[in-house]
């Protein structure tokens, strides 16, 4: 009887997440429906019907939620599983050749932004937003903790007080981190930052190169006033998310990033077993949200909808924007956990990454060739390669869209299953804890994100009538070069 029960009220909350996903995906087709998806670089022809693959995906997240809510619930959510192999070393000569990959970026920036000239041999949004923002957050979610010893910010401090020790210069006292303080410095970073590329359009150059010394200065004055290890796990943007996405991976630091010790532990489990705050919740509410914006602002609705924004116009629609999607996952974060969100969001947010910028990553990364033969963007063309040109069909159409679609909806599946497994524990703890806000969130997140990746860029789809040549030059602009 008891067994019965138990089915019954584990059915019956599936089918009604599974007849909530149809009732939002409905609402969703009534919006105006295109067949091409948004890949950064162009158009990508869907192979099927976009009301089909939006309705698909939708009822497989949905189904994923009804498929864990039914569940053997003896299975073990006590966090026992979290680390499954002993601890290994990474070799030093490849934390050293990390540690020199880090700070030769981040020299090659520098030096560029006060000698260099313009071209495409500019590294400044290479290192920052190709191989950093989109490349570290792929390798951190998907392989290991890497950031921990390309981190340039580190080396220079770590380089710095050795030089004032041999300087008989004595460091001076930490200070205690304020009271209530958490995270939410790291908050303000990435909100910052998303403000830079998406807002104000600071995709390279100069600017976006004295961007980066002034952050610089900032991470080293705040490393040596509270001690680098407070400043880079409550503050520093990149150690902070990366960090998060690391906790999906299979493989993390067991230490001191200096000892270089790591070990394998089960798929996700940290993200469920280590402690989640209001603060790095909104970290990842805030970058999740940032990437679905991106999304939206280049297609041919937004354009119809707002125009070509200015500067303070964008910055209202995106910080009002992020203010909507994040107070939802936070007001869902407050009624099933900031773990179970979490633990939810992290694999959602990674297979946003993926589906909006696996093409940007590809295409824009090769022009790191070019950059070689011109470090200092002077003209030269010292290994032949300063005229390298770009492949943009690096993907197949079909390959390329496959891609998209399989990683939003293969995250949103993953991220059902962990949040599930944490609010499991919470109920296992003795909580009274609901999935219900967490699997309708996850389902219009999935419906929203993929209406967006449907949709005509905005460039592309105005018709090229006289009078209009002039928007279509400042979207182009206006949008710089993805």
């Amino acid at each position: 009887m008891i067994s019965s029960l138990r089915e019954r009220k584990a059915t019956r909350p599936a089918l009604i997440i599974a007849a909530a996903s149809l009732v939002g995906t409905a609402g969703a087709l009534l919006f105006p429906l295109s067949v091409a998806a948004h890949a950064l670089h162009g158009r990508v022809e869907s192979p099927l019907p976009f009301t089909a693959y939006i309705l698909g995906a939708a009822v497989a997240v949905a189904l994923s939620f009804a498929f864990v809510a039914i569940s053997d619930e003896g299975s073990s959510e006590d966090g026992s599983e979290a680390t499954v192999g002993p601890a290994r070393t990474f070799p030093r000569w490849a934390r050293l050749t990390l540690r020199t990959i880090g700070l030769v970026g981040w020299l090659w920036v520098v030096a560029q932004t006060l000698v260099g000239g313009f071209s495409d041999a500019e590294v400044a949004s290479l290192v920052l937003w190709v191989f950093g923002w989109v490349g570290l957050a792929l390798v951190s979610g998907l392989v290991g903790p890497v950031w921990s010893w390309l981190d340039p910010f580190t080396t220079l401090y770590d380089g710095g007080r050795a030089l004032a020790e041999r300087m008989g210069i004595e460091p001076g006292e930490e200070r205690e981190w304020p009271a209530g303080l958490g995270a939410w410095l790291a908050v303000g970073f990435m909100l910052f930052f998303v403000w830079l590329e998406l807002a104000a359009r600071v995709n390279g150059g100069r600017n976006l190169g004295f961007v980066l010394i002034g952050y610089t200065v900032v991470t080293l004055a705040g490393m040596a006033w509270f001690g680098p290890d407070r400043w880079r796990t409550r503050a520093e943007v990149f150690s902070v998310w990366l960090g998060l996405l690391g906790r999906l991976a299979s493989w993390g630091l067991d230490g001191p990033a200096d000892e270089g010790q790591v070990r394998r532990r089960g798929f996700g489990a940290t993200l469920v077993t280590a402690p989640w705050t209001m603060a790095l919740l909104t970290v990842a509410a805030v970058a999740t949200g940032s990437v679905i914006y991106d999304g939206l602002s280049q297609t041919e609705p937004f354009f119809d909808l707002f125009g070509v924004p200015a500067l303070p116009a964008e910055t209202v629609i995106l910080f009002g924007f992020l203010a909507i999607i994040a107070g939802l996952i936070l007001a869902v974060g407050r009624h099933v956990g900031p773990t179970a969100m979490g633990a939810g969001l992290i694999p959602v947010a990674l297979g946003y990454i993926v589906a909006h910028y696996i093409t940007f990553l590809l295409v824009e990364g090769q022009r790191v060739v070019v950059a070689i033969s011109d470090p200092l963007q002077q003209g030269w063309d010292l290994f032949g390669t300063a005229f390298w040109g770009q492949r943009e069909d690096i993907l197949p159409t079909t390959l390329a869209w496959t891609i998209q679609v399989g990683a939003v909806v293969i995250g949103h599946i993953v991220g059902a299953w962990l949040g599930h497994r944490a609010i499991r524990r919470s109920q296992a703890a003795g909580h009274t804890v609901s999935q219900w806000p967490l699997a309708v969130l996850m389902i219009g997140l999935t419906v929203l994100t993929l209406w967006s990746l449907g949709q005509n860029l905005a460039f592309e789809a105005l018709p090229v009538e006289p009078e209009r040549v002039a928007s279509i030059a400042a979207i182009v602009e206006a949008f710089g070069r993805r």
